[in-house]
């Protein structure tokens, strides 16, 4: 996932978040029944069938850990596994082995459901030239694995953060006092490099949007039968965006209305975890 120089800046301070969340002084239980160091190895292996995501992540963990710690791979992020599949094998401090467990399966499970349930959302708009995206819905301080993780099922990154870009939703309208007013206080002040993306939710606020020249229309909350209308309208003007509550339950009635995009919080906030286990620990005399 990350090269070491990435993992540094962005990834080990969150890691070792995690870690010191779970470890508050000592690991109790680790110490009890192992008060010397013994190296061991353990499995990483599939409970269910999935796309797997944040292995280097899972890796880093028991590194941060103990550098001394060594993982094998035999799969790596975007294959398919299937329930049973060895995937990795780590060697190392028991005491690390066993402390390390649960952040490093939390991450790797989060993550491989993610890019997972991504995958299933992909495979039902083949065909239709619709990229599906993530948004800002994310877990905090998960941002960084979890749009990496829909990008690992085939799904496309929105903007990352505010400073990204301008996107004008219902309450910055609401505060500049409309659309047209939205968007020319975004133009006066933004970059000419930034794109402006406006949320509009019916035929009146698509039209101020095309008028004042939004780059990217969201479509929200408007039915299949009134994006047909809006993207008919737009003519190609802007690109078009549609969201509201989309998820593999309902996205099939997306794929007539011509829209160039389709957001889905639910990516990244209802996606199950996949099922990963580590098992099989034991000294290596």
């Amino acid at each position: 996932m990350f090269e070491d120089i990435r993992f540094k800046v962005n990834a080990d301070e969150l890691i070792m978040m995690a870690l010191k969340e779970d470890i508050t002084s000592e690991d109790i239980s680790t110490n009890a029944v192992m008060p010397d160091s013994k190296i061991g190895t353990v499995d990483l292996i599939a409970k269910e069938d999935g796309i797997i995501c944040g292995l280097n992540v899972y890796e880093r963990v028991f590194y941060l850990l103990d550098e001394k710690t060594e993982t094998k791979l035999f799969v790596k992020d975007g294959d398919r596994v299937k329930a049973g599949d060895l995937m990795a094998t780590v060697t190392g401090d028991i005491r690390v082995l066993l402390s390390g467990e649960r952040t490093a399966l939390n991450y790797l499970q989060r993550m491989s459901g993610i890019a997972t349930y991504t995958s299933k959302l992909v495979k039902l708009l083949e065909g239709t030239g619709i990229r599906l995206l993530d948004t800002r819905k994310t877990t905090p301080n998960m941002r960084i694995f979890e749009k990496y993780a829909v990008k690992m099922g085939g799904g496309n990154n929105h903007r990352y953060n505010l400073s990204d870009a301008v996107m004008l939703k219902d309450n910055h309208i609401g505060a500049a006092g409309g659309v047209k007013e939205a968007i020319k206080l975004a133009k006066d002040y933004a970059s000419f490099v930034c794109k402006i993306e406006v949320e509009v939710e019916n035929m009146d606020m698509v039209k101020d949007a095309v008028e004042a020249g939004a780059d990217i229309i969201m479509l929200d909350n408007m039915s299949p039968e009134a994006m047909k209308e809006a993207v008919s309208y737009i003519d190609g003007r802007a690109l078009t965006e549609c969201s509201g509550n989309v998820t593999a339950e309902n996205i099939e009635k997306i794929k007539d209305t011509g829209v160039n995009f389709v957001s889905s919080g639910a990516l990244t906030h209802s996606a199950p975890i996949l099922d990963i286990s580590m098992k099989n620990l034991h000294p290596i005399d």
